[in-house]
């Protein structure tokens, strides 16, 4: 009996073990994210976790230079033959959060945590640089590795570019690839699509002054409150009613302040919000429509407004040839269960963006949902109940290695 001769080709098996060498290094990688994460630090000073990496790449054939305007690591491999240079980046601050998870390895800082788990990231890419040390012979070119500080708002990423990270090899790094662990995905499954993967975020903050008065006296005063009030209302439908729903944006006040008590009409009012988009075009229309708005509604009340948007992280648009090398990786090395292309970007935002501006790359996440939890209960990224699935480890530390190896390939 002879059965179809249309079969498809078999999958290339050059990195049929390196999951399993991922998983030969999970001691010294989890032992590695353990220790940060009972020590973690907030902004771009951090001398604690920098120096946990320079420990971890002691004694490797990685040249390590440090940031001077934050405590940032970088570390060159240089492979046997010379070539081009591929970035590898992983974030390395906490958050002001104080932890609630019950770990016997919980933060050591009272009201810090890491909740976003760029803990795990640094483990991971500390073991990709211990893997791909060993595979040296393998490479044509250099790997970069990015250990960087400041990427919960302080725009770390940026420091580091000012400080030549990607030309850190000694030529322009060819293309960056970044891995996001996320507890609301099952563990080892990669997901990623090309295109805008997370929204650009800038917050604004607006405040309405009127004049003071008495409650029970409105028309003797001029009252911030319903100014405040219309701006919310106005804001919400000029997102619905001058943006395209096909290129989506949020507009979310977060804060809003005035008065002291039930008597008194106050002098002024104060809001506060975020802008989120995933084009550049869309961030700039909003960004000029906020200011403009609230002060126009400030004044139909007899109110005086000063609104004031502040930037933040730009879109982070991946490229559709890198996304796909880790997507048709994820398949080879994890498994075609494990490599996933989301539908829908993410409205939060990604200081690796700034980074994807200069050079082509990608950025994915990687499930690492608590085996005694389904993704859709887990607590998410940011909670103070957040727990990571440290099996998801060395399936990190494996797609790492495998971009660099397949970037680099002789």
């Amino acid at each position: 009996m002879t059965g179809p001769t249309d079969l498809p080709s078999l999958p290339d098996a050059r990195f049929a073990g390196l999951l399993d060498e991922a998983r030969t290094l999970q001691p010294t990688t989890v032992a590695l994210r353990r220790a940060v994460h009972r020590h973690p630090e907030v902004g771009l000073q951090l001398p604690v976790t920098q120096q946990a990496v320079l420990d971890a790449l002691d004694g490797l054939p990685i040249e390590t230079t440090l940031g001077t305007t934050t405590t940032s690591v970088t570390g060159v491999l240089r492979g046997a033959e010379p070539g081009p240079a591929v970035l590898l980046r992983a974030d390395m601050d906490a958050l002001p959060v104080h932890e609630e998870t019950g770990l016997d390895f919980a933060s050591e800082v009272p009201g810090v945590m890491h909740a976003c788990g760029h803990d795990t990231h640094v483990a991971m890419l500390a073991g990709a640089a211990r893997l791909l040390s060993e595979h040296v012979d393998e490479l044509a070119g250099s790997v970069v590795f990015m250990f960087q500080p400041g990427e919960e708002g302080y725009h770390g990423a940026r420091h580091m570019i000012h400080e030549r990270v990607l030309d850190a090899a000694g030529t322009r790094a060819r293309s960056a690839f970044a891995i996001h662990t996320f507890a609301n995905l099952p563990t080892g499954v990669v997901a990623t699509r090309s295109g805008p993967v997370l929204a650009s975020a800038d917050s604004f903050a607006v405040r309405v002054i009127g004049k003071g008065g008495h409650g029970s006296m409105p028309h003797s005063a001029v009252d911030p409150i319903p100014a405040a009030a219309e701006i919310v209302t106005a804001l919400q439908a000029r997102v619905t009613r001058t943006v395209n729903v096909f290129d989506p944006a949020v507009v979310s006040v977060t804060r809003i302040a005035g008065g002291t008590t039930s008597n008194v009409i106050p002098e002024s009012a104060e809001l506060e919000g975020t802008i989120r988009t995933l084009s550049e075009h869309t961030r700039a229309q909003l960004r000029k429509d906020v200011p403009r708005v609230s002060e126009q509604i400030g004044e139909a009340h007899g109110c005086r407004v000063v609104a004031d948007v502040t930037p933040g992280f730009p879109v982070t648009v991946t490229d559709e040839t890198e996304t796909q090398r880790v997507l048709d990786l994820a398949a080879e090395v994890l498994g075609v269960e494990r490599s996933r292309r989301m539908p829908n970007p993410i409205m939060g935002a990604e200081d690796f963006s700034y980074v994807l501006q200069r050079v082509p790359g990608a950025f994915a996440f990687l499930g690492a949902c608590p085996p005694d939890l389904e993704p859709a209960e887990a607590p998410p990224n940011h909670s103070n109940r957040v727990r990571y699935d440290e099996a998801a480890l060395a399936h990190g530390v494996a797609m790492y290695a495998a971009y660099a190896l397949d970037c680099l390939r002789k």
